[in-house]
């Protein structure tokens, strides 16, 4: 199999430690260059993951005909601007999450992709392509829990830093739009629908004004979802899907480990009474499986998993929550 050739627009932690291993083990995809803002950085990089190329400026890897597609995690407020620059340049692009930082940044992302057909682009909600979130949401949709009612998450670290880019305003940082949009996310993948309204309750740190503590309610035509994200609570994550005649609990639902099984229960209605099964999902790596299926899409020139339409929803549904925290009513 011929495979794409990516360039990788920053040496970000998340990019260095986990996407990145995790794309160099992909059947469709080989990283061939990374860019930095500093020559010096990206060559550090470079030897240290093994890729063949380093730039010292992102312009200059767009430049590069040998790459295909980009990966961008730099931080959310230049995801839009760094996403069309990579497409004009002929570039498949996979984003990290959130797209950006409104609706109408992702619209205008969609729109200028959508006027360059050729080019896949796509957000990077790693989670959807791990098997346990495959295997919930074909739980749910054989009605082994009964009907879907509601959905219960928590996902929550300590980080106080207010260097940190997550800790910024301005550039997109927070609770909401660092981790708070998976819940939104997984919601709208379980239930297969858009809330109809939201109401959120914001906590927003004294210092650096952004949320450090964020819950909401999501309200669907089948039933609710109600989630609690922080920055400044222990690590902690779990999902809970409930259902008429049964319940779904995921133990790792966001961060799973890419080298250990992944663990899920299902308790429901079964021959001898209600009974609890312990799902035992294979060891993989979620990012090394969104590789695969972003680098299929680019070979096989088919639709992406997720479309920017998805993004798109999911930046409307935090916009909305921000919205009902100030004005402390239903959105």
């Amino acid at each position: 199999m011929s495979k794409i050739r990516w360039g990788v627009l920053s040496t970000a932690k998340i990019g260095r430690e986990k996407v990145i291993p995790a794309t160099q083990s992909s059947a469709t995809s080989v990283v061939t260059a990374i860019a930095s803002r500093q020559l010096s950085t990206a060559q550090a990089a470079s030897k240290q993951l093994g890729i063949e190329k380093a730039y010292g400026s992102y312009d200059e890897l767009l430049a590069d005909p040998d790459v295909e597609a980009v990966y961008i995690p730099l931080p959310n407020h230049l995801h839009v601007s760094w996403s069309m620059q990579a497409i004009a340049a002929g570039k498949h692009v996979l984003c990290e999450k959130p797209i950006g930082l409104s609706v109408a940044e992702a619209e205008q992302l969609a729109e200028f992709s959508a006027a360059h057909s050729g080019v896949k682009v796509m957000e990077a909600f790693m989670y959807r392509f791990h098997p346990q979130w495959i295997k919930a949401r074909e739980i749910v949709r054989e009605g082994r829990i009964g009907e879907l009612k509601t959905i219960q998450t928590g996902f929550s670290y300590f980080n106080n830093d207010v260097q940190n880019i997550r800790n910024q305003l301005e550039i997109g940082g927070g609770a909401l739009m660092d981790i708070g949009c998976y819940p939104i996310s997984l919601s709208r993948f379980i239930f297969g629908d858009e809330p109809t309204r939201v109401l959120g309750q914001i906590d927003r740190d004294p210092q650096t004004k952004v949320d450090r503590l964020t819950s909401a309610v999501m309200e669907f035509d089948a039933g609710t979802s109600t989630f609690t994200c922080s920055t400044q609570m222990a690590s902690y994550q779990r999902v809970n899907i409930f259902g008429t005649e049964g319940c779904i609990e995921i133990e790792i639902p966001f961060n799973a480990p890419p080298d250990r099984p992944c663990r899920m229960w299902l308790q429901a209605k079964g021959k001898n009474g209600e009974q609890t099964e312990e799902i035992n999902l294979p060891v993989c790596n979620q990012y090394t499986l969104q590789a695969d299926a972003f680098g299929r899409a680019i070979l096989d020139n088919a639709p992406v998993p997720t479309p920017l339409a998805d993004a798109v929803a999911n930046m409307r549904v935090i916009e909305r929550v921000f919205a009902s925290a100030d004005r402390r009513e239903w959105s």
